[in-house]
């Protein structure tokens, strides 16, 4: 019909009722304070997909419909917008994201660039002085690309080293843009304690002794001596800074940079996918000074080692009674609730093959990883050459007697001999973040209290974990209704696959991430698959278990699960740029390059879902926000551009410079200029 929707679901004497009152309206319709007209809206409503009109009143909408309905709802002082033929979307939801990461604020970024290591030591130096960092006291460099750029030389041969270059005396921290890969200089590894308080460092020694726990998280130069790289749990002995809280104490003199910063890209509500104690404050802040624009879903995390009582079991109940307690805190609240609890399941997939032996990497894989042997092409870039065959006889001796190969001229005449470090025969499948019990008994515990689980699972053995645990928590209570979360899963078997179908499970993608990428490519696919050379046809042109299962968005769906859309910010980029992750999820390519895993492809309708409706779904509140229907908060963007247009008309790939015009939340402008006119206002 024209005019208002109806009510489904409705007893159908109210449906007649509201019916009669919304269409009819222009006798007894009450006024609204906003009436939207002429856009395409795009409602997410599945009886009512489209719509020209809206009207808004305290907050809720009133009507959606067609712009004759909207007659009814204008009257004097109603404010009138003209959206002129513009897209309307529901307001966005970031299902994971770190929004205390993504303001700009004074200090030493790299934003992600790739830079040289040569290179590296003269930018350091230059934060150093401007920031007045004084000996001893922590620089925590931004945004470090560790990916891309990081080529050593005779001066710099690893990132230690060229950070030694920056400062002797000054404790350097290469912050991940991943949040989970890290580099130090010697000053700042000499500041390792012990679980016992001993500060011993880390070197050769402290990792085949007190250290030896660490030994994939660090990495190593061809003596056995940390080259710099200090990844996950292993960067806490040395009290780096981190990504997420480096920030905080100039944030709080600013916290509304944040919701600015969401509200300039149409997102009104996002899940803080880190959430540690120090990080609430600025949440009361912004409630109390009115100037948390958005909604917000406060992902709660605790390390379950740090509950290890005398015997050394782990004591659930006081992890869990911590989050429960900042759940009442914000029990009711209509704009923060803190209802999830976070858990890693594993780190990272990249490994480093800038280091000699490259480093493997850390997530846990249902295969041993590959050895591959790396070397310079003709123009001076990494390439694959050949790969160590880890069951040859020199690899056997090696790992029974790894005595013979314990110094420098030892390693050096086995290089000499075979080609590569004897390190590289060592077998490994990574390791889960926390021992896989850990993480199903406090995923179980966290369940059992009321929680819904959201678990940080990158490679194929920890997407397993994380299905098994929800699996196990959700059989201990009988409750499947909590929308339990699995972020990323860059690679997922195919078994688990259907499980995660068969569980209707919300995955978190970062769409983005879902391409190929050269410089990217290198760190990972090598380690995976048997592959020649460093172009695009070595990684990405055979149908390999990688390639197949590599971010499988469309297998999951097509299972059963529930898709929504995170950003991850700051990771990569401090940009959460929803419209960019839009454009990758329709298209899986970087511009100028062919599609990784072109079946795993999706709509932009499907993944404008994923933004809008399935987020709210995701937070639990799906029955107050994420479409536009009527009774819902008054929660949507104005865009520069028609997306589904361009998407229609083969131009997917202008949608990621999509901007926002206008923001509403609860029917305010949160963001940009309200196009409005008189309350008088012809309707066409």
């Amino acid at each position: 019909m024209r005019g208002a929707w109806r009510m489904a679901g409705k007893p159908l004497s109210l449906v007649v009722c509201l019916g009669l009152m919304l269409a009819g309206a222009a006798q007894a319709a009450e006024p609204a304070d906003m009436v939207l007209l002429h856009g395409k809206i795009t409602t997410e409503d599945a009886a009512h997909p489209q719509a020209e009109a809206l009207a808004v009143k305290d907050g809720k909408l009133v009507y959606v419909g067609d712009d004759a309905g909207a007659k009814a709802f204008i009257g004097p002082g109603v404010k009138v917008v003209d959206a002129a033929g513009g897209r309307v979307l529901p307001g966005l939801v970031d299902a994971h994201i770190h929004p205390l990461g993504i303001a700009d604020l004074p200090g030493c970024n790299l934003d992600s660039r790739a830079v040289s290591l040569d290179d590296m030591a003269p930018f350091i130096q230059e934060c150093i002085h401007r920031l007045n960092i004084k000996p001893g006291q922590w620089l925590g460099v931004e945004q470090w690309n560790f990916t891309a750029g990081n080529t050593p030389s005779d001066r710099a041969p690893n990132l230690r080293a060229a950070l030694d270059l920056a400062s002797k005396d000054v404790p350097i921290a290469l912050l991940g843009n991943d949040g989970h890969h890290g580099a130090f200089n010697s000053a700042a590894l000499a500041l390792a304690k012990t679980a016992d308080g001993r500060r011993i460092g880390f070197s050769r020694a402290t990792l085949g002794q007190e250290f030896r726990d660490f030994t994939k998280l660090i990495g190593v130069d061809a003596s056995g001596e940390p080259d710099g790289t200090v990844n996950e749990d292993a960067r806490e002995s040395m009290g780096a800074p981190d990504m997420l809280t480096v920030g905080v104490p100039e944030l709080l003199k600013a916290p509304e940079k944040v919701p600015k910063r969401l509200a300039s890209l149409g997102i009104t509500a996002v899940q803080d996918a880190w959430v540690v104690p120090e990080m609430l404050p600025l949440y009361s802040l912004l409630k109390a000074r009115g100037q948390l624009t958005l909604r917000v879903n406060l992902m709660q995390l605790y390390n379950p080692e740090d509950f290890r009582k005398s015997d050394g079991s782990i004591d659930y109940a006081a992890a869990v009674a911590k989050a429960a307690a900042v759940r009442a805190r914000f029990a009711g609240d209509d704009l923060i609730r803190a209802e999830a609890v976070k858990i890693f399941a594993d780190g990272v997939l990249e490994g480093n093959p800038n280091a000699v032996p490259p480093t493997l990497p850390e997530s846990p894989s249902l295969k041993p990883y590959l050895q591959p042997i790396f070397a310079k092409d003709a123009g001076g870039k990494l390439t694959v050459k050949g790969y160590v065959d880890t069951a040859s006889a020199v690899c056997v001796a090696v790992r029974a007697h790894p005595e013979r190969t314990s110094d420098l001229e030892a390693v050096k005449a086995f290089m000499a001999t075979n080609g590569f470090h004897p390190a590289q025969c060592a077998l490994s499948s990574g390791k889960l973040q926390h021992d896989r019990q850990v993480i199903l008994d406090y995923a179980k515990a966290a369940h059992l209290a009321g929680f819904t689980l959201h678990i940080h699972a990158i490679g194929d053995a920890a997407v397993r974990t994380a299905v098994d645990a929800i699996e196990g928590a959700r059989a201990a209570d009988g409750d499947t209704s909590h929308p339990d979360t699995i972020a990323h899963l860059q690679v997922v078997s195919p078994e688990d696959v259907a499980r995660i179908g068969k569980d209707h499970l919300f995955l978190a993608y970062t769409y983005s991430w879902a391409n190929a990428d050269p410089e990217y490519d290198i760190a990972v696919v090598p380690f995976f698959e048997r592959v020649s050379g460093n172009d695009h046809a070595a990684y990405h042109g055979q149908p390999t278990y990688y390639e197949r299962q590599f971010y499988p968005v469309r297998q999951t769906k097509a299972a059963g699960a529930i898709l929504v859309a995170g950003s991850d910010a700051p990771v990569n980029t401090r940009d959460p740029q929803p419209f960019v992750n839009m454009q990758f999820a329709v298209t899986r390519a970087l511009p100028g390059l062919p599609p990784a895993n072109p079946a795993e492809q999706i709509s932009l309708d499907e993944v404008v879902q994923a933004y809008t409706l399935n987020g709210a779904k995701a937070m639990g509140r799906d029955k107050e926000f994420g479409s536009l229907s009527i009774g819902k908060s008054a929660d949507f963007i104005l865009l520069d551009r028609d997306i589904f247009a361009l998407a229609a008309g083969g131009r997917i790939g202008e949608v990621g410079a999509t901007k926002v015009l206008t923001t509403w939340f609860k029917g305010q402008v949160v963001y940009g200029a309200s196009p409005s006119q008189p309350a008088s206002h012809t309707i066409p």
